[in-house]
């Protein structure tokens, strides 16, 4: 449902529906008064089609209440300050059809987890009226009969025709034909939409209830078949059971069953596929966090090389699947994704769209920043362990300054939340559906979370300082005997290449300048790991042996091509002080792709107006480390899994546990 980010061209030829498609609003501003959610804009967004009646699709009340509710999927920015709805794909003026349509499933459902959340936690009529429609035109979306049965067609043109195969081709196609994110999508709006329901209108969660269990039947006949069967991505051993072989796509099935179950307890066949499903996504966790992908839960089991922020809401869904289930084991993967995966991403940069595995792929919008906050959030309630709410904090000041532009992503006046922004700080200044929606789950958290939480989140407005995870090109080596050339395809079928690659005979030697550093670092190089290779590396610092690297892929499994592009550490830290690494092949072809370099005690400082300041520290070293920190404020020092282990007032010297982080702040 995302177009390019940044510097793609809207089509001109747009259909200029209610108040001639636009509408004005102001720039975003970072107001702290009052409740931060606002739904205006995803109001604007919204619009009505009546359907005519098609076989294996209606919905509740249809006859009487035959107009449908959906959101625009995209919003252009304007001259002025307007906005200009517009659908999906290119506009065909003769029929009033996009080439995807109008509006999608994906938006749909999302839309109305937003609203039964405001209505919930506001008491807003309007929001509760807005559910019940979103809710009506997803069941409409969802295919009622038939050997489809509860999958979901993902487009719907203005005038209400369904297009299940849209241009461009998306699998699968047609949308309704197996599972897809769509179908996952749908069980968290129905889930959210039965536990509000079913204390205020009877009938209406019953339609509901009978609607989530056409799609729990459409996953158990198309997905859980396979439960319990393992098998492998390049070595790696992954769950055979999960939606589209997606640990994502499942995360958001398994928040609405949770939801679900918690309002149903007594639903056996809906506990049992949250139990399975909630298995799935935890098994795409663990592995070792000193090193790549450092504690995060993978989202796709085709590959072992991608993580992305988008859709990143594994460790929410495994924190609410433990507490329905009451079952803690399941929150342990998205501890460890919290307390040591989370402080890497974010002295890194943040919530970026891909690390492929190379964090190549910088584009953050809020679709990733909520991922992350939602979880950290949840994790944090389901543990009650309050370094994960400073790490939200951290992360949801994103919204409001503290990344790649400097200015706010979204504005509590208007609603808007902008679509995206670029490495570069060039900031997408259009808020389209998604965007929109992730904005508001975002800022409906942060009413709800403690209040230290959201004063953290809006008191810090500018990156200070950042010492983190970075990425060295293998193909800017200061001297090499090697020979650079370009990879047959920059996208191997489950991975990306950062640039040109580096390929060392046996015998060819690199070195790469790494910069200057005051403390030790750890290098992983990343290299295509050809299956049955037996390529090898030495490497070194200053004379100094680094470790050695055998670069051979595990077995293949259900990964799209043989072999696997991925970061290996080295076995001893790059010293103090040291400014480059070398390599020499030793047998066979190497190809590197780049380095990914650490430091021992990474640093994120963050601040805002009235001397607010928060600084996160983050040890991947080996052994405990003693840290200076400046003040004012106070320092929290927590272990490995974000349990608290020392607190004290800044300036101060703290001791920084192996995997351990620390938060300064004011306030």
């Amino acid at each position: 449902m995302r177009r390019p980010l940044i510097g793609w061209t809207a089509t001109l030829a747009a259909l200029l529906l209610g108040s001639g498609g636009l509408v004005a609003t102001a720039a975003p501003q970072a107001d702290t008064v009052g409740p931060l959610a606002n739904t205006a804009h995803l109001d604007f967004l919204l619009d009505e089609a009546t359907p005519a009646p098609v076989d294996g699709h209606t919905t509740y009340r249809l006859a009487e209440e035959p107009a449908l509710t959906f959101p625009w999927t995209y919003a252009d920015a304007r001259p002025g300050g307007t906005f200009e709805r517009i659908g999906g794909g290119s506009l065909d003026p003769a029929t009033g059809h996009w080439s995807q349509g109008a509006y999608n499933a994906d938006d749909v459902s999302r839309a109305a987890v937003v609203y039964l959340r405001h209505w919930r936690q506001t008491g807003s009529p309007a929001s509760r009226e807005h559910a019940y429609e979103l809710l009506r035109s997803l069941a409409y979306l969802q295919t009622s009969s038939g050997p489809n049965a509860g999958n979901v067609v993902l487009w719907i043109q203005p005038d209400g025709v369904l297009n299940p195969s849209a241009e461009p081709v998306e699998l699968p196609d047609p949308s309704d034909s197996g599972p897809s994110y769509w179908l996952a999508r749908t069980i968290w709006a129905f889930g959210e939409g039965y536990a509000a329901f079913a204390g205020v209108d009877a009938e209406f969660a019953a339609f509901l209830q009978e609607r989530l269990g056409l799609a729990v039947d459409a996953v158990e006949r198309q997905v859980l078949t396979r439960y319990g069967d393992y098998t492998v991505a390049d070595g790696l051993r992954v769950p055979s059971w999960l939606i589209v072989d997606g640990a994502d796509a499942t995360a958001e099935a398994v928040l609405g069953l949770a939801a679900y179950v918690g309002a149903a307890p007594s639903d056996a066949r809906a506990r049992d596929a949250l139990r399975k499903l909630a298995e799935g996504v935890a098994a795409m966790g663990g592995g070792d966090a000193g090193s790549w992908p450092y504690g995060a839960i993978l989202p796709w089991a085709q590959s072992r090389s991608i993580w992305h922020a988008w859709g990143s809401q594994m460790p929410a869904s495994l924190a609410a699947a433990s507490t329905a289930l009451g079952s803690p084991e399941l929150v342990a993967p998205a501890v460890v994704d919290s307390a040591r995966f989370v402080p890497v991403l974010l002295t890194a940069g943040g919530a970026d769209n891909g690390w492929l595995p190379t964090p190549t792929e910088r584009v953050q919008i809020a679709y990733g920043v909520d991922s992350r906050l939602q979880s950290l959030l949840a994790v944090s309630a389901a543990t009650e362990r309050p370094a994960f709410d400073e790490l939200a904090g951290l992360t949801a000041s994103w919204y409001f300054g503290t990344n790649p532009s400097g200015e706010p992503m979204y504005d509590p006046a208007t609603g808007v939340t902008f679509d995206g922004v670029a490495a570069d700080g060039t900031i997408n200044r259009n808020s389209g559906a998604e965007s929109t929606i992730h904005g508001q789950l975002s800022m409906l958290a942060l009413d709800a979370a403690p209040a230290a939480v959201r004063s953290l989140a809006l008191g810090l407005t500018s990156v200070e300082a950042r010492d983190g995870l970075r990425l060295v090109e293998a193909e800017a080596a200061t001297s090499t005997t090697g020979t650079v050339r370009a990879p047959s395809a920059a996208w191997t079928g489950e991975s990306l290449w950062s640039g040109s690659l580096l390929a060392l005979e046996p015998g060819q030697t690199a070195t790469f300048d790494l910069g200057a550093s005051e403390g030790a670092r750890l290098v992983e190089p990343v290299s295509w790991l050809p299956l049955r290779g037996d390529a090898r590396t030495a490497w070194t610092a200053d004379g100094r042996g680094l470790g050695s690297l055998r670069h051979r892929a595990g077995s293949q499994g259900l990964t799209a091509v043989p072999g696997v592009l991925l970061p290996q550490p080295l076995r001893r830290a790059l010293p103090a002080g040291t400014s480059s690494v070398s390599v020499t092949a030793s047998r066979d072809t190497v190809e590197l792709d780049a380095l990914l370099v650490r430091p021992e005690v990474s640093r994120l400082e963050l601040a805002g107006d009235g001397g607010a300041r928060a600084e996160l520290l983050h040890s991947a070293a080996s052994s405990p480390r003693r840290i200076p920190v400046d003040g004012p404020g106070t320092v929290r020092v927590y272990d490995a899994t974000g349990r608290e282990i020392a607190s004290a007032g800044a300036p101060a010297t703290i001791t920084l546990r192996p995997g351990g982080f620390a938060v300064v702040s004011t306030g």
